[in-house]
């Protein structure tokens, strides 16, 4: 039963991230070559985003690598990638604003947000710990084992749930402020929304594959009690 329900329910989605990572890394580098009209860079554009909300205590950092972008709401830090920092490009100036809406999240206290940080530990703990528990569970058939598993995995899974709302709040607050401050035309917000559309997909297979790898341990349990 476990390479059944592993086949059907978990490799599909685990399939669809694969995908989602090819195809972010290729719709960024495709909007990576062309450069905005106004030449803008990324740490301009979240600068800018910033001041127009407001937002005057979070810093915007470099941060090595690519696609590393965040925002860390506890540092009140916003760090931009090296092709995304002081490039003038479409794809640059859609990552930074869409991490520039984390920081305006944060600021206007947006729920799902917040949620999401008190839910990082036991997420942490969930991931890391919930699956193996209820493995052992099934093996040396102890019930509480498994059910405690199960309990502890299903708080990683609200996790990723909560973080879809989040990441697409971000990214329609970044078109928003970008087409309402008139830092780029509207072909070019067209470039920006295949770039966050295709980073959305990502949190969406991240989710699904949470969500079937956590229905899977519930099947299991369920057909050990039969």
């Amino acid at each position: 039963m476990f390479d059944i329900y592993y086949l059907v329910l978990v490799v599909p989605t685990i399939l669809l991230s694969l995908y989602a990572q090819v195809l972010v890394k290729s719709t960024f580098a495709k909007y990576s070559r062309i450069k905005s009209s106004r030449n803008i860079s990324g740490r301009e554009v979240a600068a800018l985003l910033m001041r127009v909300n407001h937002i005057q205590q979070v810093a915007i950092r470099r941060v090595g690598g690519s696609l590393t972008d965040h925002y860390d709401p506890g540092a009140k830090v916003l760090r931009l990638s090296d092709p995304v920092y002081g490039e003038t490009s479409i794809a640059a100036i859609g990552v930074a604003a869409h991490e520039t809406g984390h920081a305006i999240q944060h600021a206007v206290a947006y729920g799902p947000l917040s949620l999401r940080s008190a839910l990082v530990p036991a997420a942490n703990i969930g991931s890391a710990v919930g699956p193996w528990l209820a493995m052992g569970g099934f093996f040396l058939s102890l019930p509480l084992l498994i059910n405690l598993g199960i309990i502890l995995f299903g708080g990683s899974v609200l996790f990723y749930l909560i973080t879809l709302p989040v990441e697409f709040n971000a990214s329609s607050r970044a078109v928003a402020i970008l087409r309402s401050s008139h830092v780029l035309s509207e072909p070019e917000l067209e470039g920006v929304k295949k770039v966050l559309t295709a980073a959305a997909l990502t949190y969406v297979a991240s989710a699904l594959t949470a969500l079937m790898s956590f229905l899977r341990l519930i099947l299991i349990a369920r057909d050990r009690e039969r």
